[in-house]
């Protein structure tokens, strides 16, 4: 399994034409204790850079975007009935939502973890 990030602060795990998004350590950080968090309708088709879903602390709400294009296939709904989940397990348990790839080329955009790791330093 391929991780990628976005300078949003998303993460998108690979597994064949599936892919998993949810936000990245470096984003519950910023965000703080999460308290709410509104997932994506399964069925939906978005684009890369689209919207789709929004985290809420007791500091800032925040965007989630889609890193591909693709149709939501799967919500977390555990995220729904325990957010904080997200400040626990940003990278693993905390996945938002997975979506079924429409054109893995857009993977390309993206940043493997040691460019994010990189572009992260460049932040500070």
């Amino acid at each position: 399994m391929t991780t990628y990030y976005t300078k949003d602060h998303e993460w998108i795990r690979i597994e064949g034409s599936t892919a998993t998004v949810g936000v990245s350590e470096h984003a519950q950080e910023q965000l703080g204790d999460v308290v709410y968090v509104e997932l994506p309708e399964v069925g939906r088709a978005v684009r890369a850079g689209e919207q789709v879903a929004i985290v809420e602390s007791v500091k800032a709400a925040s965007e989630v975007y889609s890193p591909v294009s693709g149709k939501i296939v799967a919500a977390n709904q555990a995220l729904a009935d325990n957010p904080g989940l997200v400040n626990e397990d940003a990278e693993g348990a905390a996945w938002f939502f997975k979506i079924e790839l429409a054109d893995p080329v857009e993977l390309a955009n993206l940043m493997n973890a040691e460019a994010y790791r990189e572009y992260l330093a460049t932040l500070s």
